[in-house]
């Protein structure tokens, strides 16, 4: 009877690799620590896109007109939202000089909505530096200063940052560390920020890159038809020759990505299907293993059973050793998940719902490999785009 021991053996030695690997890949090496703020400084231009954001706004705009640096200014793209976001806007601005709100203009056939919008507000910008924030991303006062601050002292021509997650809701806490790992896992920030690699990415919700550097790959009108723009951007920055450094942004910046699974389930099978519909073996790749990670998640709880019923039939110490190697293997996903979670700021006890993340991260996963292979388009923002058209 040593086969099942030596089955359990080979999971066992597996498992405490692949949950090491995944656990160490998410080390941000560079940092955005609080600065000074400096007595003048390159003008930079703050843009905004704002559709149907009446939830955000305020606060978004709010915190971005009492950054401590001398010389930025903010412009809204308000991009024919049908709630109150142009109301609120509006109020600001009334009481607010620094606050530029432009009207967006129809979506133009071919173009993919932010990008459009993005493109129109880097028009009317006179910074030298344009740094593009989502709407649903709030900065500390002195972000712009110490993110300027690290930019140059890295050299970056694009500087983006991890911001810290807000999660208030139950499938915010479940899902989302979970995303966040796969994330890390995808887009090595030790590989982004290597100059010899063409790994890319950029957190859309925080891009302070350099005028001239917008402008010599094209800015937005070049990357018109992706919905992923912010991987877009940081492509065109890397492969041209230009400094790509992505940076932990926690203590700059908390943003709320959604507040509730339909909204989550939207915008993360958007972004899966988008940034890898041109990979489709990586996609299919991830979702394999979002598959196996969730039959490995359920088998879990059957693994020390199997040992328990074996020991109960002739109280082999083999049995023993299977059902503490199942055990350990539990006790290392606890840990390092509940780690994760602190991290993010919620209750350790949302390790345990690691099994129910992994289901709907794979499902997930499953469905954006399904739109890809079909042809299917995706709905954002309520438009629809045609995979044909955009990307």
């Amino acid at each position: 009877m040593t086969l099942p021991f030596i089955v359990s053996t080979v999971f066992f030695v597996g498992a405490l690799l692949v949950i090491t690997w995944l656990h160490t890949q998410s080390w941000l090496e560079i940092a955005t620590p609080p600065v000074p703020p400096p007595a003048a400084g390159p003008r930079v231009s703050i843009i905004v896109p704002a559709r149907n954001e009446e939830k955000n706004i305020l606060r978004c705009v709010e915190a971005l007109l009492a950054q401590d640096y001398p010389n930025y200014e903010v412009i809204v793209l308000e991009d024919r939202s049908t709630d109150a976001t142009s109301a609120i806007l509006t109020e600001i601005a009334a009481h607010e000089s620094r606050l530029v709100i432009l009207p967006g203009t129809e979506l133009p056939a071919g173009w993919a909505g932010k990008p459009h919008a993005l493109y129109q507000a880097a028009r009317s910008a006179a910074g030298d530096w344009l740094l593009f924030v989502d709407a649903d991303t709030f900065l500390v006062p002195n972000a712009l200063s110490a993110c300027l601050a690290s930019a140059h002292l890295t050299g970056a021509d694009l500087y983006t940052v991890m911001t810290e997650q807000i999660l208030g809701s139950f499938w915010e806490k479940t899902i989302m560390p979970l995303v966040m790992t796969a994330l890390s896992v995808g887009f090595s920030p030790k590989k982004v920020n290597d100059p010899k690699t063409r790994d890319a990415i950029a957190n859309g919700q925080f891009i302070l890159i350099k005028r001239t550097v917008y402008t010599a790959i094209g800015g937005h009108e070049k990357l018109h038809n992706q919905i992923v723009e912010d991987k877009a951007i940081s492509e065109q920055v890397k492969w041209n020759g230009y400094r790509l450094i992505v940076a932990d942004g926690r203590g700059v910046a908390r943003t709320r990505m959604y507040t509730d699974l339909p909204s989550m389930w939207e915008g993360w099978t958007k972004n899966i299907y988008l940034g890898l519909a041109d990979r489709p073996a990586m996609l299919l790749l991830g979702a394999f293993g979002a598959f196996l990670a969730l039959m490995a998640a359920l088998f879990m709880p059957i693994w020390p059973l199997l040992g328990l019923i074996w020991y109960s039939k002739d109280g082999s110490w083999m049995a023993l050793l299977v059902i503490l190697q199942a055990l350990l293997i539990w006790a290392d996903i606890i840990i390092y998940r509940a780690n994760v979670a602190q991290k993010m700021g919620i209750s350790r006890w949302y390790a345990l719902t690691t099994p129910l993340g992994a289901g709907v991260f794979a499902a997930m996963m499953m469905t954006s490999a399904w739109k890809v292979l079909s042809g299917q388009g995706v709905t954002w923002k309520g438009r629809t785009y045609d995979p044909k058209v955009v990307r």
